[in-house]
């Protein structure tokens, strides 16, 4: 596979973590600190990359296992998370309880929604005997990259429109998360 080839697939594969990282910057409002953004970026990052590993060590022994349920898997965080950024969007302008894209469960949870491609990914890898060290490590750079402009665009373009983010954001992900299934389930 060319560098190029795996660039593409990188960008690819990151556009999931996209629209997360733009919603949870979009959530931070003023606590968009260049920490916060390498966390969330760093463990999106980091769970592309890890769950690539985890697929291409997987490998063909258990694709037909793994690609029964990877959707369902992805599906259902996202519908969670997805309905309860609405949720949390309807309720009165309370702190506790409000979608944190910053806490460690949440940011987990998204990074493994966000990730379920790349298990499925590192496996067709791992079929095709690539390099595994350079396919990870530049999926997940390119996740970092993409996640960290991501927070960053969000929080700006949610500083200037005062709408519903959480809202709008809830629909993203339980979108995504129904692309992926539809995706798997008809078109695989």
């Amino acid at each position: 596979m060319l560098y190029i080839e795996v660039l593409l697939l990188a960008i690819g594969l990151s556009m999931d973590s996209l629209a997360v990282s733009v919603t949870g910057g979009a959530v931070l409002k003023n606590n968009c600190t260049a920490g916060n953004i390498i966390k969330i970026a760093s463990v999106l990052g980091i769970f592309q990359a890890g769950m690539t590993v985890i697929g291409y060590t997987m490998g063909l022994g258990f694709e037909k296992y793994i690609c029964a349920f990877d959707h369902w898997i992805a599906f259902t965080l996202l519908l969670y998370l997805g309905g309860k950024m609405i949720y949390d969007s309807t309720k009165e302008e309370e702190e506790d309880g409000k979608f944190d894209p910053l806490c460690n469960r949440t940011l987990c949870g998204l990074g493994i929604a966000t990730s379920i491609d790349a298990l499925a990914v590192g496996i067709s890898l791992a079929i095709l005997k690539s390099p595994l060290l350079l396919q990870a490590s530049t999926i997940g750079v390119v996740t970092f990259a993409i996640s960290a402009f991501g927070v960053y665009f969000g929080n700006r373009f949610g500083k200037r429109i005062d709408l519903k983010l959480d809202l709008i954001g809830g629909l993203i992900l339980i979108g995504i998360g129904t692309k992926i299934l539809i995706e798997h389930l008809f078109f695989s």
